[in-house]
């Protein structure tokens, strides 16, 4: 019995340092996918406000959905031209803030809230947005895959805000 108990002990010796090697490279590997997909999201925000069609097509998935509010869900042309499309809507900044973001393997999803500033038909405006993303990482590139946009009215100033 001594023996058994023994075994188990050594082998347990053996394996921790182990599978804890194996936790902190997974952790590692996870902070890696956070800072690329967090970076990857700064890049879509950058290619919206800059109407980069390029830039969008590379971040997009071919498969890419997006649902505004309630509304129908828009395929990725339909929404490279939502972006780029109006000439009398320009987007001037946007602010990032409030981000979580989620990992599991292959996919990530982050909630953030979006504040942008533009101008519509010469007046301005700021839109406050609550976003989810979902990215997929494809051979070893992350896309976008789908995003959910709902406008946040501010409790102080619902004037401000306009709907999509």
């Amino acid at each position: 019995m001594n023996r058994s108990l023994l075994g188990i002990i050594a082998s347990l010796a053996v394996a921790l340092p182990l599978h804890a090697e194996n936790a902190s490279d997974s952790k590692a590997s996870s902070a890696e996918a956070e800072r690329q997909v967090l970076q990857l999201e700064r890049e879509l925000t950058a290619a919206e406000i800059n109407r980069d069609v390029v830039k969008l097509r590379q971040i997009l998935d071919d498969q890419f959905v997006v649902t505004f509010g309630s509304g129908d869900a828009t395929d990725k042309e339909g929404f490279i031209k939502a972006v780029v499309g109006d000439e009398n809507d320009v987007i001037l900044s946007q602010d990032l803030s409030d981000e979580t973001i989620r990992i599991d393997r292959d996919t990530a999803v982050v909630v953030l809230t979006d504040t942008v500033h533009g101008a519509s038909k010469g007046e301005p405006y700021t839109q406050v947005l609550r976003i989810t993303t979902t990215y997929i990482r494809r051979d070893g590139k992350w896309l976008a895959l789908a995003e959910h946009i709902v406008v946040r009215k501010p409790p102080s100033d619902p004037s401000a805000v306009r709907s999509p």
